[in-house]
């Protein structure tokens, strides 16, 4: 087990923690305001206005949360990717490589079938020390819990 001795106590779950405050915080200031805009619209208005603004707030909302789903969780029996709209479980020894290259939005990580995804939960828009930091503890976790090889 590459560096044992400083493997993250699994589980352990990763997602960008800024982003989803700011991305939530959105969410809710808008729905409260146009639900207050709604609420105190002059009766020159339009009933149809005022009915429109607070699902039109929801639906902003909505999106919202839905930007602030990703996440990564690692446990000792593999690693859950949650990205916006799919959330994928893999065994661990499905993982054959964690990679944050300069430039890349978020980790991608290497599978076994030859394929490479996207994990969205570690994003260097949350702070790139931070993202680096905990691509490489997913790395050494996939190395420490992994075997590297599809057929082992």
């Amino acid at each position: 087990m590459p560096g044992a001795d400083r493997l993250t106590p699994l589980p352990v779950t990763f997602r960008p923690v800024r982003t989803r405050l700011v991305l939530l915080s959105v969410g809710f200031a808008v729905l409260v305001t146009f639900t207050t805009v709604a609420l105190l619209m002059p009766p020159p208005y339009a009933a149809a206005a005022r009915v429109e603004m607070p699902p039109a707030g929801l639906l902003i909302c909505a999106l919202m949360v839905l930007l602030s789903r990703p996440k990564v969780v690692a446990a000792p029996d593999g690693v859950t990717v949650v990205n916006l709209l799919v959330k994928r479980r893999l065994a661990w020894a499905e993982v054959l490589g964690v990679h944050l290259r300069s430039g890349d939005p978020w980790v991608y990580l290497d599978l076994a079938d030859g394929t490479s995804m996207a994990a969205m939960g570690i994003q260097p828009g949350n702070g790139k020390r931070l993202a680096r930091r905990d691509a490489a503890r997913l790395r050494d976790l996939a190395e420490a819990y992994g075997t590297g090889h599809p057929d082992a």
